[in-house]
């Protein structure tokens, strides 16, 4: 367990894949009451979340009381989005808050936890993707430090249905590792 300014950061288990699905769903539910065509409830379910268990990483944040507050998917590579890479990035996945109960800034926090966790493995950069007609997220991810490296125009979810993602990495040299 890793405990930053008041958030307690511990790898999710199996027992917490429904907690994740939750999370998921809620997030997708939000997004859909505003108009972003981005995530869908039902698009994830526990299976999903305990194979990314398996072959990557998934934290979950809790504040103080142990209340659950966010979660965020770790990968090690992404084919699917970036091609072939070498092994220089972490790739942040499903960066998710639970709107009633995350504290102002956990978004950030889990990122900048994310970040921390890649640049100790060695690896120089974090990157992630977001939904191209998705212009909010695009400038929230800016604003944390990322920048536009490209655009995949041809993304396919897991349903079929093909979209655009906008590519954004972050140069992790300048992190304070603590």
């Amino acid at each position: 367990m890793i405990i930053d300014d008041g958030i307690l950061f511990r790898p999710a288990e199996e027992k917490d894949a429904g907690t994740l699905v939750k999370l998921y769903d809620q997030a997708a539910r939000w997004m859909g009451k505003r108009g972003i065509e981005q995530w869908k409830p039902g698009e994830k379910d526990v299976a999903h979340f305990r194979a990314k268990m398996r072959d990557g990483e998934v934290w979950l944040a809790s504040e103080g009381n142990g209340r659950v507050c966010g979660a965020y998917e770790l990968w090690w590579s992404d084919e699917d989005a970036w091609g072939v890479q070498p092994p220089v990035a972490g790739y942040v996945h499903r960066l998710m808050t639970e709107r009633t109960a995350a504290p102002a800034g956990a978004g950030r926090r889990m990122l900048e936890h994310a970040e921390r966790r890649i640049a100790r493995t060695g690896r120089e950069r974090a990157r992630l993707d977001c939904v191209s007609a998705n212009p909010r997220l695009l400038a929230y991810y800016q604003r944390a430090g990322y920048r536009v490296v490209g655009e995949f125009p041809s993304k396919q979810a897991g349903d079929g249905r093909v979209y655009g993602v906008i590519l954004l990495e972050k140069r992790l040299d300048q992190l304070t590792l603590v």
